[in-house]
């Protein structure tokens, strides 16, 4: 499956900011479920790409001039092996067995973990557990704020997909499993889930699994990956800070569509 993206995201300030600095983690990688034919991103300014410490490409666009919005491009397109169910690499997983602010289990997500998985620590233990956090937590956009904890969605039965994908890591991890977050695009025709996506990844046999909780994904056949990490933080496709500009507006628009086989 070849898949189309065009993702602009558009910062702009009541008053003009005096610097700003974006973390930019929207350009793929190739892997064994996914060929990028052709990508680009679109910027203020040029920006030389490097390595995160998660190995994801990333992009460091830095303003020093007054500006008053930030424009931020992604285009390209992708090949998607949608027969391949696992990845293979030759990093350690075990650094994935930390938790952090926003995936630290609580005794309710210990328990909710254990209930659904008791001895079992494979990919059926984790499909079961993806669909019952699933019911726990429908998807309900607004229902939560980008800092919210697993634990805090999970105590709020909804959320979206940052969310399942964070409360999914916290079972995971809390059972001994290695897990990562995943953000990237869907390609999918339900208007109500954005293009802009984000799922789970959990280490198993010596590979790494999907576990889309927002879907009830454990196949990755329309997924495009673009970054990892230990959460939300790690692997946002756009993060960034600055100085002045008071009031912030930021508006993004995902467009995902699938390519005729031979375009």
């Amino acid at each position: 499956m070849k898949l189309s993206i065009r993702h602009d995201t558009t910062y702009s300030y009541d008053d003009r900011v005096r610097a700003s600095i974006q973390y930019l983690r929207l350009t793929p990688q190739d892997s064994e479920r996914q060929r990028v034919l052709d990508w680009r991103l679109e910027l203020p300014r040029p920006v030389r790409a490097q390595l995160d410490p998660y190995g994801n490409i990333l992009h460091v666009l830095t303003l020093d001039e007054p500006h008053e919005s930030i424009l931020i491009g992604a285009r390209g397109q992708v090949e998607i092996d949608e027969r391949r169910e696992a990845e293979h690499e030759s990093q350690s997983a075990l650094p994935f067995l930390r938790v952090s602010h926003l995936t630290q289990p609580d005794q309710a997500l210990r328990d909710f973990a254990q209930r659904h998985c008791a001895s079992r620590r494979d990919r059926s233990g984790l499909i079961e557990l993806m669909h019952a956090l699933n019911q726990h937590m429908p998807y309900k956009p607004g229902s939560t704020q980008v800092d919210s904890t697993a634990a805090e969605a999970f105590a709020g039965r909804e959320g979206v997909c940052q969310d399942h994908t964070h409360a999914f890591l916290a079972c995971a991890r809390s059972l001994g499993i290695p897990a990562r977050y995943v953000s990237g695009y869907l390609c999918t025709e339900d208007e109500n889930h954005l293009a802009s996506h984000a799922w789970a990844e959990a280490w198993l046999d010596g590979a790494w699994y999907s576990f889309d909780v927002t879907n009830c994904l454990a196949r990755p056949e329309r997924h495009l990956k673009l970054a990892v990490g230990l959460d939300y933080l790690d692997a946002s496709p756009v993060r960034g800070m600055r100085r002045g500009g008071g009031s912030e507006q930021m508006h993004a628009r995902v467009l995902v569509s699938q390519l005729q086989a031979d375009s």
